[in-house]
């Protein structure tokens, strides 16, 4: 099993906490509601939400793929950091053992923050991925970071 690693940043004007709660506590009903085309829901299959929660993403119409399968691995609310990986689902492409996300929201000196993403994708063997899909999962982070932005800033209250 091989690993390929990328980092994404992406910057925004909404102060960190308030990201982190969008991003991470909220996003389970917070992303079907603002972006249905990409996340239809999410089930909790097992857990609080907390550490060894799994659930599963159902996706949209707008997605190539059907549903995933993911462990939240850690939770830091006092930190804004949040890991969780892909254990099954179509998003794997059968060429992937899993996919792990760390997240981290940095608190920026202008109000806003840096939301930082590493992905760390775990092949089946010697399979390569090509830059072409990785630019692709980067631009999905970024329009749905951006859309979750675009939804904060309208909606100051939520």
């Amino acid at each position: 099993m091989g690993a390929i690693t990328y980092d994404i940043e992406i910057p925004s004007s909404i102060p960190a906490a308030k990201m982190f709660k969008a991003v991470v506590l909220d996003a389970d009903t917070l992303i079907p509601k603002i972006m249905p085309q990409a996340v239809k829901n999410v089930e909790i299959l097992e857990g609080d939400g907390g550490v060894g929660t799994v659930k599963i993403i159902h996706f949209g119409d707008g997605s190539q793929y059907k549903s995933a399968k993911h462990r939240v691995d850690a939770i830091d609310a006092e930190n804004l950091t949040h890991s969780y990986t892909i254990v099954e689902g179509d998003a794997l492409a059968g060429v992937l053992e899993s996919i792990t996300y760390h997240v981290k929201i940095v608190q920026t000196e202008n109000g806003g923050c840096i939301c930082k993403n590493r992905s760390i994708y775990h092949t089946k063997g010697d399979v390569e991925i090509s830059e072409e899909k990785i630019k692709e999962g980067k631009e999905k982070a970024m329009q749905m970071l951006k859309a979750i932005e675009a939804y904060l800033q309208a909606n100051p209250d939520a």
